[in-house]
């Protein structure tokens, strides 16, 4: 099994940050950090894996530390922190970027009238095998294509609330977590959560690995 497992969105209210989530082929790849760096509001530098990450089957491509990615928020201009700020492949970043301001943060206005400001995140590079068993295959973690979701925060004004993926509060939070896990079943390609195993019970795990065709996603 892959280590990683609605409503309809209300329209944008303001102007798209300038996109800098296409996919990334060869010719594009070393221009990756330079389109996110580009997108104001987003902080994402270059970084370099531990030493004790020096297995070539875990080698990130174009590693990036993400702070944080801009969304379109209900007055203008927003931006969504991490915490803590994950190690990602440049890919990853993109596709989350492009997930969270064109169906996370839609979903977060629609649901609750509320913008996306943060997530509690986790697992994002980390040298290990699938589910942190000791033999089979790498993990998506390993190459830095997976993030790891604990809990999603939203804000109106200075009143903030925090959905916790593993025990969200009433049926608007479940609903709400329904909706984003579908979401991410399209933008990702494998998305993982509570229910899918014991392994995942307690966060969404999304990835983009590589598969034989994008139209084979995995989503659980």
């Amino acid at each position: 099994m892959p280590d990683g497992a609605g409503k309809a969105e209300p329209p944008a209210t303001t102007a798209a940050p300038p996109s800098a989530n296409a996919p990334v082929t060869p010719s594009t790849e070393a221009s990756c950090l330079s389109a996110l760096a580009a997108v104001p509001g987003n902080r994402v530098a270059a970084a370099t894996p531990g030493p004790q990450d020096s297995d070539p089957a875990c080698r990130v491509s174009e590693p990036v530390r993400v702070e944080a990615l801009a969304i379109r928020g209900q007055g203008g201009p927003a931006v969504v922190t991490f915490a803590p700020p994950p190690l990602l492949s440049c890919a990853m970043a993109r596709t989350l970027a492009d997930w969270l301001d064109r169906s996370l943060q839609p979903l977060a206005r629609g649901h609750f009238e509320r913008d996306l400001v943060a997530l509690r995140v986790g697992g994002g590079h980390e040298c290990r095998r699938r589910n942190r068993a000791s033999t089979g295959p790498v993990s998506e973690h390993a190459t830095g294509q997976a993030l790891d979701i604990f809990a999603i925060k939203l804000r109106t004004g200075g009143d903030a609330v925090e959905v916790v993926v593993e025990k969200p509060q009433g049926l608007a939070q479940n609903r709400f977590l329904d909706a984003v896990r579908q979401s991410a079943c399209g933008a990702f390609m494998t998305t993982l959560g509570p229910g899918s195993d014991a392994a995942h019970a307690n966060h969404l795990h999304v990835d983009i690995q590589e598969r034989r065709s994008r139209a084979s996603r995995f989503c659980q």
